[in-house]
């Protein structure tokens, strides 16, 4: 029975290699910009000091804490959504419930 919950949650939750590619998409963009910063300063930093020489990673252990956060961040995110439609008298989440939970949501996360 714990086997069956243990892959119940794993495939509730997001895949890993989906955060991980998230992270590396976010990552590059922001070492890509620090380089056309670097450039613009014309300021050439110590080589252990590069950002351009260091890659960023997360081990397995972040990433599955990561997928847990953003699972419950979503789910907590359509709850609120479905309280406000309910009081609305519809059964359709729509974006605009969402643009309402989103900043105390995001404060309480």
């Amino acid at each position: 029975m714990d086997d069956e919950e243990t892959r119940e949650e794993r495939d509730e939750t997001f895949h890993p290699d989906l955060i991980r590619a998230i992270f590396k998409l976010v990552w590059s963009r922001r070492t890509d910009r620090d380089v056309v910063v670097d450039e613009a300063v014309d300021i050439e930093p110590a080589a252990e000091t590069s950002r351009r020489n260091k890659s960023t990673s997360a081990n397995a252990s972040a990433l599955q804490v990561s997928c847990e956060l953003l699972r419950m961040f979503v789910a907590e995110a359509v709850q609120r959504c479905a309280i406000i439609a309910e009081a609305e008298g519809t059964t359709t989440i729509e974006p605009t419930h969402l643009e309402r939970v989103l900043p105390q949501l995001l404060l309480d996360f």
